[in-house]
């Protein structure tokens, strides 16, 4: 049989090199579109690519989502199966600070994917975007958010995603395209960027068990979010391009933990028993250190959004039943998998600066 032909936009993301992995392993040929930059941002995927002279089903090009022409020759030339459009700008925070570019890449950027698509009148590409729960923002009278709740995005990012989801939705119903959006909810691992904040969490903990005197600074922990990993999700993604009919799909885990949870169950897998005291601003957490009371986490408010989404859990019912959807890892697996690897991590830092 002819292998299947995937182009993964942001392959160098957390997503984008689990996706990776999950299609060379299904016999894909995978290409990916990465940035241009001064210097390697390829840390997650370095373990999957081969130099192109030699056999290999993985490739990179050079493109941006800013950039039509590098998106419709790529489509011309690989002629792909699958599109899995992943790129973005994708922390919430930075799209206040950068709003123009946010929108540009997170919002634009699928439109022109889209466009590609149809007027290069390639109907037989199956399109998957990459959609996320900042679509919702208020809890209204439900407790879990599924495809048919209400969208209310308080973020640049969320409305960026916001267009990118309509837009889908659009080009699937005026062309035909099988254009799906995956709405998926807060999903973790290791390969998180370090600037999101369970892995802040992972990182910060793991060294301060090794000695570091660090204190972490966090804003709002008592957020509750609904956490998967990542590794499950985007089986998730692979599964609802494979269906007869494209559809939205909410993929969650059905539970919330707060951020302070988070931290609480992080400590506890490092033997950490993890205090808190004060409340707002003030509130801080500490440790006993022989014997010592020490202070480990602070509040800055610098951290915190200009609006803020206090409460997002998902409901994947629409995917339990159609794409069968069973997560692998619980919560508490999840939290383990990340601690396991930042410890190690943690420890080759202590090595080198030793």
């Amino acid at each position: 049989m002819k292998k299947k032909i995937a182009l993964i936009t942001g392959t160098t993301g957390q997503d984008g090199s689990y996706l990776a992995e999950l299609l060379l392993k299904k016999k894909y040929k995978v290409h990916g579109l990465i940035r241009k930059s001064s210097s390697f941002n390829t840390k997650r995927i370095d373990h999957l690519y081969i130099d192109p002279h030699n056999r290999t089903n993985f490739f990179l090009h050079y493109g941006d989502l800013t950039d039509s022409n590098s998106i419709y020759n790529l489509i011309h030339n690989i002629r792909p199966n699958e599109i899995y459009n992943l790129g973005a700008q994708s922390h919430v925070g930075v799209s206040f600070e950068n709003p123009e570019y946010t929108a540009e890449v997170s919002g634009i950027g699928t439109l022109r994917v889209l466009e590609a698509i149809r007027f290069l009148k390639m109907k037989n590409i199956k399109f998957y975007q990459a959609s996320t729960s900042e679509l919702f923002g208020e809890k209204y009278k439900q407790k879990t958010f599924n495809e048919q709740s209400k969208f209310h995005p308080k973020s640049p990012y969320g409305a960026a995603k916001l267009y990118s989801y309509w837009i889908t939705s659009v080009y699937r119903e005026a062309y035909g395209l099988f254009a799906c959006n995956g709405i998926l909810f807060n999903h973790e691992s290791p390969r998180r960027g370090e600037t999101f904040v369970t892995r802040k969490i992972t990182r910060f903990l793991t060294r301060k068990k090794l000695g570091s005197n660090e204190i972490l600074y966090l804003g709002n922990l008592d957020a509750k979010r609904d956490w998967g990993h990542a590794k499950d999700y985007v089986e998730m993604q692979w599964k609802i391009l494979q269906q007869k009919k494209p559809e939205d799909y909410v993929i969650a885990s059905g539970e919330t933990r707060t951020v302070r949870e988070f931290i609480n169950t992080a400590g506890k897998l490092l033997n950490m028993k993890i205090y808190w005291t004060g409340k707002g601003l003030k509130e801080v957490g500490y440790i006993y250190e022989d014997g010592r009371k020490r202070t480990i986490i602070k509040i800055d408010k610098k951290y915190f959004r200009p609006n803020e989404v206090d409460y997002l859990r998902g409901s994947s019912k629409k995917a339990y039943k159609k794409l069968n959807f069973k997560p692998k890892y619980s919560f508490i697996n999840l939290v383990r998998d990340m601690i396991d690897e930042d410890l190690l991590l943690a420890q080759e830092e202590l090595n080198k600066k030793y």
